[in-house]
Order: C-alpha cells, then sequence, then structure tokens
C-alpha cells in the first residue's frame, strides 16, 4: 500500500492536485484538496483523515511565522492544526527555514546575488529565505508591511524587519487570517495598483506564489521569480508577462511543483516520525537531492 500525504489548502480547489512518487523503495501518493477558503471545511476534511494518512500538509495558510528566532502562531491556522489528533500536521515552515535557505546558496553562481535587487513580498513566513539573501548581499525589499497590510513602507534592512516582526506579529496573528492572505478564491484574483512599482525595481522576485501571482503587473520582461508551487497555467502566466526564468525551490511532479507544506509532509512520512529537528531536514534534502529547479520559459 502506498503511504499517503494529504495538503488541506484553504487556497482554491481548481488547483487540486494528485502525484504519485517511488522513491527509497516506497511509494507515496501525494495529494493537495482545496477547500475554496472554508475553514470549517477543512477541519472536517482533517478529521475524516486523521489517522488514515501518514502526514498532513497545511497549505493556503501558514501555522507558523518566524522573527528572528521567535516563533508566533497564527489563530485560524492553529484551530486546524488542533483537529489532526493522530497524524502531524505541517505548514512547511522547518522546510523553508532550510531549503529555501540552501536555494539561495545554490544560486549563487547563476544568479551572483551581490547587489542584485530583489523583492520579497512576505518575509516573515520564508525568515531562511531572507536572512538567506542578506547573507548573501543582495538588495533585498521586504515587502511585508505593503503586500500584508497595505502600508506604502518599504523595509530595506532585515534588523528592522526582526524587530517590527517583535513588536507586530503577537497581534497580527491573531486577525482573521483573510484579511492578511488571499484565500479561496481571491488566489486567482489580480489586484493592479500602486505595488506594481517594487515589482518594476525589482531583478528577482522571490518568495510566495500567490503573493508574487496576485500583485504581479503586466510586464515583467527580463526578471527571475524564485518561488514554488507553481502549475502549468502558472507558467503559461508566467510566460506572457514576459519572465525570463522560473525558479521552483521544490521539484516538479506530474507537471507542477508541490508547496513546502506538501514536501516537509513527505518528508515526516518517509522519516516516519515527527518533530523533526533542522539537522534531519537538511539529511533528507540531501539524501533526496532537493535542488532547485529552472525553466527557462522564454526558450
Amino acid at each position: 500500500m502506498p503511504k499517503r500525504i494529504v495538503s488541506i489548502s484553504i487556497g482554491s480547489s481548481k488547483r487540486n492536485s494528485r502525484a504519485e512518487v517511488h522513491i527509497l523503495g516506497e511509494t507515496f501518493v501525494l495529494e493537495r484538496i482545496g477547500t475554496d477558503g472554508s475553514w470549517e471545511r477543512a477541519i472536517e476534511l482533517v478529521k475524516e483523515l486523521d489517522g488514515e494518512v501518514e502526514a498532513f500538509g497545511l497549505g493556503g495558510a501558514d501555522l507558523y511565522v518566524y522573527a528572528g528566532g521567535r516563533r508566533y502562531t497564527f489563530r485560524d491556522a492553529q484551530r486546524i492544526a488542533t483537529a489532526a489528533r493522530k497524524t502531524p500536521m505541517v505548514d512547511g515552515s522547518g522546510l523553508k527555514h532550510t531549503l529555501e535557505r540552501r536555494a539561495v546558496q545554490a544560486l549563487e553562481n547563476a544568479l551572483g546575488w551581490r547587489g542584485k535587487r530583489v523583492l520579497v513580498p512576505s518575509a516573515v513566513d520564508r525568515f531562511g529565505l531572507a536572512e538567506a539573501l542578506d547573507e548573501a548581499g543582495a538588495q533585498t525589499l521586504y515587502g511585508d508591511l505593503i503586500f500584508g497590510l497595505g502600508l506604502p513602507i518599504p523595509i530595506y534592512r532585515l534588523s528592522l524587519l526582526q524587530k517590527l516582526g517583535y513588536l507586530l506579529l503577537p497581534l497580527i496573528t491573531q486577525l482573521p487570517f483573510q484579511w492578511l492572505y488571499p484565500t479561496g478564491e481571491k488566489q486567482e484574483k489580480q489586484v493592479l495598483d500602486w505595488r506594481q512599482r517594487y515589482f518594476t525595481w525589482a531583478q528577482v522576485v522571490a518568495g510566495d506564489w500567490h503573493f508574487i501571482r496576485r500583485f504581479m503587473p503586466e510586464r515583467m520582461e527580463g526578471k527571475v521569480v524564485l518561488t514554488n508551487t507553481t502549475t502549468e497555467e502558472d507558467l503559461a502566466f508566467l510566460r506572457a508577462r514576459g519572465v525570463a526564468k522560473l525558479i521552483t525551490t521544490t521539484p516538479r511532479l506530474e507537471g507542477r511543483s508541490f508547496g513546502t507544506n506538501v514536501m516537509e509532509a513527505f518528508i515526516v512520512a518517509l522519516a516516519g516520525r515527527y518533530p523533526l529537528s533542522e539537522a534531519d531536514y537538511l539529511a533528507y534534502i540531501e539524501q533526496l537531492q532537493l535542488k532547485p529547479e529552472v525553466t527557462d520559459l522564454q526558450a
């Protein structure tokens, strides 16, 4: 019997998918089930599948965000996580901290980060990526206030982002999640407003795909997008806007790259235990040879 990993997503059901993976002598089925923004439906699905699957991923919402070494929990997402009493549930944050940091290091020769203008629309949910870009010498704009709260305040220093995180995240994580992040049908809608100028400034746009897609301007010639969770339709969307290269931090399976929550749940199922340490994740990243995948969109 194959081992089943299910991502329960608050996002659109149009992006549902399923892939079968044969690795290390075992068969795994990776599924993504969207609830179109319904938190109650997500909770029902978790209760229904609890104990029947190897691991859950939580998609379309963050369970945890980080500022420096501190972790904060979103109240809405916690409701879903507590519904899983037998099966471990992960949101991808453990893998983001390791896999995306390694991806930045692996792309040094290809992109040359020092001085590169990089836009990260939301950095607190990808603090490992933010730290790695800072260490690599990129000129990074952390857009958490711009894209998360709609405030025209760009942040260029990681230390400032961290201090703001300490101050604001205890309050922000108690707000309804849909106030902060597109869920359900909103993931399919674009917002064309003053925030597009930050995309124009950037040479590389990195981070969460739904934030990137939601605010991306019509023209993106020559730019690089570093993200994951992309489908064939997303690739067509990027090509139409002139994006030069798409780099995904997770491998493409059955025509799409799965989210970090799915891949983290996959590693948990492979390990057969939870929780895992940062050293554990790094060991499995090496064992599975997880590397950034570069797609030349204009070839």
